[in-house]
């Protein structure tokens, strides 16, 4: 089906919490129409690797009661969600998306999954991620045309929320996991100040990151400071910062777009689309500055211009003693993709790796002189609508992009920046996310700039 950006597939949950505290709705009635939804699509969508139907309608079930007592534990309290595959939880397996984690079981939750149980979510299920969280993918489709990447390596968070399965889910990214299949599934997904939600288990790389898709913007940030507020940050971390009362609007005074090294790949149609969108946030009275009109937002432009290569040297940096472990052990179960990767690791010096923090830091440094100028970056979050399955087109040397090229994403995660997406925007029928980038934890502001575009500015269709 095409997108419409008026009538998304979607669901919210924070708009039916008072027909749950009158008794007109149950958390349990609005769980079986999210699984009848799964019914439906999950054949053609793939979004689930596993689903604990059972507890999850005892656990909607007590949620019904605390409602039914006026007494919900949270704004949450009764929200089905998924959980991405890389993430621990006790009733269900992590399989990781690769077949060598089939079986693994370790009856232990995440801090961010023990944290939505006690704000008495319904933790409903296990979502896809591409193998270990890398390039090579897994079987989701695209909601809105099963011929389409829903991305990675988020793929199953995003689709199942685009597809209106659950009202949100957990991603995580390391480069531009969340970001990008959120544009690509007509979410709107946060991910966080870097540290700013615990990541439990998954603390092996130096710019990963927890964040939440979700069919709103109030339920992307009820679910991100509930956990917050019960898992904090991650070791040495202030966590993030903000209230549980969902952020209010504002009204950015100037936005700065960022281009990034890849605008000249940017599919035409969708560069217009942004554009139109950009005159039409200029129409509304708020000032937008191009790279060309400060120096220093050209020189932020230039420190990031290979940032994709970058973070992919990083990475595969931090990575590389996993990998080794697993190529002793399964020297034939590994993708060509994920042993790509490992070879290039294997040529890099820990020289090189410092010289890269090095050239990471001057980024955040570049970054963080903007703060006078504007209050956020704005951006598309991809190149374009989500390419084919299996399209590799668009690759950057040594990461095979079949999920689509996270280049737009690289910087925000470099820069350990908070980002929101949005669904504002459609090309030839598809959804395309615009995303907004703050400073160091100013992801409560974020949200509110982003609720301002959302309120006032109309999406935008190209054909």
């Amino acid at each position: 089906m095409k997108y419409n950006p008026e009538q998304p597939l979607a669901i919210t949950y924070f708009d039916a919490i008072p027909a749950f505290l009158s008794g007109s709705d149950t958390p349990r009635d609005y769980l079986e129409r999210c699984l009848e939804t799964i019914a439906e699509k999950e054949p053609t969508v793939k979004a689930w690797v596993t689903l604990n139907e059972e507890g999850a309608r005892q656990a909607a079930n007590e949620a019904t009661q605390r409602y039914k007592a006026g007494k919900p534990l949270s704004a949450i309290d009764g929200m089905p969600l998924g959980i991405k595959d890389l993430i621990h939880t006790k009733d269900m397996p992590t399989k990781m998306g690769s077949p060598l984690y089939e079986n693994n079981h370790t009856y232990t939750d995440s801090s961010v999954v023990q944290a939505l149980r006690s704000a008495g979510a319904v933790v409903l299920g296990k979502t896809v991620t591409t193998e270990m969280g890398m390039s090579h993918p897994g079987p989701t489709t695209n909601p809105y045309d099963s011929s389409r990447t829903p991305g990675g390596s988020s793929s199953g968070s995003a689709a199942a929320v685009g597809a209106g399965m659950v009202p949100a889910a957990i991603g995580t990214q390391v480069i531009g996991s969340i970001i990008r299949p959120a544009g690509y599934c007509a979410n709107y997904a946060l991910k966080p100040t870097y540290g700013a939600i615990n990541r439990g288990e998954r603390q092996g790389y130096s710019q990963s990151h927890h964040g939440v898709h979700a069919g709103s913007l109030e339920d992307m940030w009820q679910v991100a400071i509930e956990v917050a507020m019960r898992a904090g940050g991650d070791p040495g971390h202030p966590g993030l910062f903000g209230t549980a009362i969902n952020p209010r609007a504002e009204r950015p005074t100037r936005l700065i777009v960022m281009q990034g090294e890849a605008w000249s790949r940017v599919d035409p149609l969708a560069r217009t689309g942004f554009e139109k969108l950009v005159d039409a946030i200029r129409a509304s009275g708020v000032q937008v500055l191009w790279g060309d009109d400060n120096p220093l937002i050209r020189a932020f432009e230039e420190s990031v211009a290979d940032c994709m290569a970058l973070c992919r040297d990083i990475c595969g940096y931090e990575l590389r003693w996993v990998l080794e472990n697993l190529v002793e052990r399964h020297p034939n179960d590994l993708s060509d993709s994920l042993t790509g990767r490992l070879e290039l690791s294997r040529k890099m010096t820990v020289n090189d790796y410092r010289a890269l923090l090095g050239q990471r830091d001057n980024m955040q440094r570049r970054h963080a002189a903007l703060a006078g100028l504007g209050d956020a970056l704005i951006s598309l979050s991809s190149l374009g609508p989500a390419p084919k399955m299996g399209d590799a087109t668009g690759s950057d040397p040594g990461i095979d992009h079949t999920t689509g090229s996270p280049i737009m994403n690289a910087p925000s995660s470099a820069l350990w920046a908070p980002t929101v997406t949005q669904p504002l925007l459609a090309v030839n029928g598809m959804p395309v996310g615009i995303q907004l980038l703050g400073q160091l934890h100013t992801d409560e502001r974020l949200v509110r700039l982003a609720a301002w575009l959302r309120d006032n500015v109309t999406p935008v269709s190209v054909h």
